[in-house]
């Protein structure tokens, strides 16, 4: 007989529902069939039973934060039972040990973490019996079929266990010693809160940490161009001056001349060119481009379309989430035509029908067995469903997925980019840009919410055709800030290693090179950063909290903000996974990095400054004993003004009904106790950095303003 372990429960009840089952509590018990003629018992983890065991583990003096212990390198890692699932560990281990039993199936998820999971639960559990590995990517009853039919030799999967072990050691390592190292030393500053860092999450936040000072340090200049309406043979269209390829000018005197220049004077088109662009059908979605995807038309984060995707494989309609491949093999690819037959008679995509290619087969485009990696592209099973069945959430990442593949199976979309000069009294040039759409191609299948902006439409004329300036004006501009990065952004900057690209074709070009973390696990690290205050994200734009921006000033440029230095580490653990490099050389060279982290610290330690960061407020999150703390004396009577939760407000309110209250939170900035205290002695807070109002950000003082009884801001250090 044997014993199957899948990852989660829901995951054991889907590999099971092809066959006849019996319940039991923790497994199902399989009915003898054709694949196990003994039956089976399908068991389940419940995600990770295991965790590595904490410092305190290995030795007593390692519980407490202080330098003396520094660096936590234990001889050899030790894992420890969840509390919570040890009921769940004792029934499969019952299980394995039945004497009946002869052979375990590792069916946990086919990627890495799938991997630890289940071979962790083995090695636990000290049962050694033959182990053959599950490996599919859908959870159609066809697949799950195919795949218990042919069984892996679990050899074939044993260094991806490796490498996710050596991960798992080497983030524990690292996060340890460098969350307590910045902990106990920014203490001492005077911030006791828990600064948690990391391999990926800590490159990721500096990487976010420079877009946001580029942002605050950015100084607005205003520009001026000057725009010119033409009138040629009847034709009309518009253009902007230009000199040396620049079109804006620093002076508005000079901007006046020009239009006053060019009032009414003859013009003539000096130079016509168009230039054919064809632009092929996107690739196949993986994780983070559909991510990327999913945020830019829904603003949905990273983590919930994994989410939203993981129900959609769970009910067997798509196929395997957390694939970083944008191929499939030939196997896949002669399904699509069935697959396809079958979409065609949803009333979503009829229109979308006929196909202009019915195969796409020998397009290496998309048919590539050397570029799939563990798992092909994210695609639709055979099991097509109606997306109006689905939530609406599900709805709207099966039909970008839908669309994707019938999208692959029509033609290039073609543009022509016209590029007019229009020179006004032989002297001025004048530019005008537009695009015409030849062929629609495979953008009928995919919606394009930007198109409008830049679709100009220019009229065809011809090269020495002559006519006049009709109207000139001056536009008056700004030079904008960098934009704050979106979630999706987010995910396609951690892919590329913090080289943003905003483009699959490039990102394909990249592909050898590993980013931040993998597939698997760059959703998390974005939402490990919002729950631990380093980032918040408000209308899909990411913000650093001076909690985020206080520990990368500490960091500096060392190694642990690096991430050229973590996408290496990346790299190595992948050939770790393919057997071309050593887990246990990898985790020296991790063991040395830990320590080089705590030296590095100590050294920058020395020279820290917070200056224009609001380091009072970043402290534990206070419990109920400190409400009704006195700050100081009210400024409108003789009360005292107390800590009351979520703003600072006069004791006497229910005595007098006296209204004065700071807030805590001014315009994205926390008013922290020290700035209220010195705001009710002094009448004036220290310099507050990075006031926000819409998307301009300034640094003010806040002063109690006497006469208007009121507080208000003031940019002047007097």
């Amino acid at each position: 007989m044997k014993v199957i372990i899948a990852e989660k429960p829901d995951q054991g009840i889907t590999l099971a529902s092809p066959f006849q089952t019996k319940k039991h509590e923790g497994y199902l018990e399989i009915l003898p069939n054709e694949l196990f003629p003994r039956g089976a018992y399908m068991t389940w983890a419940v995600g990770h039973l295991f965790q590595l065991a904490p410092p305190e583990h290995y030795r007593p003096e390692w519980k407490q934060w202080t330098l003396e212990t520094l660096p936590i390198i234990p001889e050899q890692f030790q894992y420890e039972i969840e509390k919570s699932k040890a009921k769940q560990f004792k029934i499969i281990k019952e299980l394995l040990r039945k004497p009946e039993v002869t052979e375990m199936i590792h069916a946990g998820d086919a990627g890495r973490e799938g991997e630890l999971i289940i071979r962790n639960i083995i090695k636990m559990s000290g049962v050694k019996k033959p182990m053959k590995r599950l490996w599919i990517s859908s959870l159609t009853p066809k697949a799950i079929y195919e795949g218990f039919k042919s069984l892996l030799d679990e050899s074939e999967t044993r260094n991806l266990y490796y490498e996710a072990y050596a991960r798992a050691c080497a983030d524990w390592l690292v996060g340890m010693n460098a969350s307590r190292i910045y902990s106990i030393l920014l203490k001492k500053k005077g911030m006791n809160d828990v600064f948690s860092a990391g391999r990926v999450q800590t490159p990721t936040l500096a990487l976010i940490v420079k877009r946001e000072k580029e942002i605050e340090n950015f100084k607005s200049e205003p520009f001026w161009e000057v725009l010119a309406t033409f009138h040629i043979d009847g034709k009309q269209y518009e253009g902007k001056w230009i000199k040396d390829h620049e079109s804006r000018l620093k002076d508005k005197e000079l901007a006046k001349k020009i239009a006053e220049f060019c009032r009414n004077k003859a013009a003539e088109v000096k130079e016509v060119k168009t230039e054919r662009k064809e632009f092929q059908p996107p690739l196949l979605f993986n994780l983070s481009s559909l991510q990327a995807t999913a945020n830019k038309l829904y603003q949905f984060s990273p983590k919930k379309t994994l989410d939203v995707l993981q129900s959609l494989y769970q009910k067997g309609i798509v196929s395997y989430p957390r694939s970083d491949s944008n191929y499939v093999t030939r196997g896949e690819a002669e399904t699509f035509p069935d697959i396809l037959q079958k979409v065609c008679r949803l009333p979503e995509y009829k229109e979308l029908f006929p196909l202009p290619n019915p195969s796409i087969i020998h397009n290496k485009r998309y048919v590539n067995e050397k570029k799939v990696t563990d798992h092909y592209a994210i695609i639709p099973t055979e099991q097509v469903t109606d997306p109006n069945k689905l939530s609406n959430d599900e709805r709207k990442i099966y039909d970008l997925v839908v669309r994707r593949l019938i999208a692959a199976h029509y033609e290039q979309a073609i543009f022509d980019y016209t590029t007019m000069i229009t020179l006004v009294d032989k002297r001025a040039e004048f530019v005008s840009k537009g695009k015409q759409q030849i062929q629609e191609g495979w953008r009928k299948v995919i919606f394009h919410r930007d198109d409008e902006e830049d679709a100009v439409l220019l009229p065809e004329v011809q090269e020495g055709e002559k006519g006049r300036v009709v109207h000139v004006k001056v536009k008056e501009g700004k030079t904008q800030p960098p934009k704050r990065y979106t979630e999706g952004q987010l995910i396609t900057l951690m892919k590329t290693a913090g080289k943003f690209l905003d483009n699959e074709e490039l990102e394909k070009v990249l592909m050898k090179t590993e980013g931040l973390g993998t597939e698997a696990t760059r959703a998390g690290i974005i939402t490990m950063l919002k729950e631990r205050k380093y980032i918040e994200v408000k209308k899909n734009q990411v913000y650093a909290t001076d909690k985020g921006k206080v520990l990368i000033e500490a960091i500096g440029d060392k190694i642990l903000a690096s991430p050229e230095m973590t996408a290496k580490w990346e790299q190595r653990l992948s050939e770790i996974g393919e057997g071309k490099a050593s887990a246990a050389n990898f985790m020296e060279q991790v063991k040395k990095l830990s320590a080089k982290i705590i030296q590095d610290a100590i050294e920058m330690s020395e020279t820290w400054n917070f200056a224009g960061l609001d380091t009072d407020s970043i402290q534990r999150t206070k419990s109920k004993a400190t409400l009704g703390k006195t700050v100081g004396k009210c400024k409108l009577c003789d009360g005292s003004v107390i800590d009351k939760g979520d703003f600072y407000g006069c004791s006497n309110y229910a005595k007098t009904k006296c209204s004065f209250t700071i807030s805590k939170m001014i315009l994205g900035k926390k008013i922290s106790q020290t700035n209220a205290k010195k705001l009710l002695q002094n009448g004036k807070t220290d310099l507050i950095k990075g006031f926000k109002k819409g998307e301009k950000t300034f640094d003010a003082f806040l002063v109690w303003d006497e006469k208007q009884k009121k507080l208000s801001f003031s940019f002047k250090n007097e």
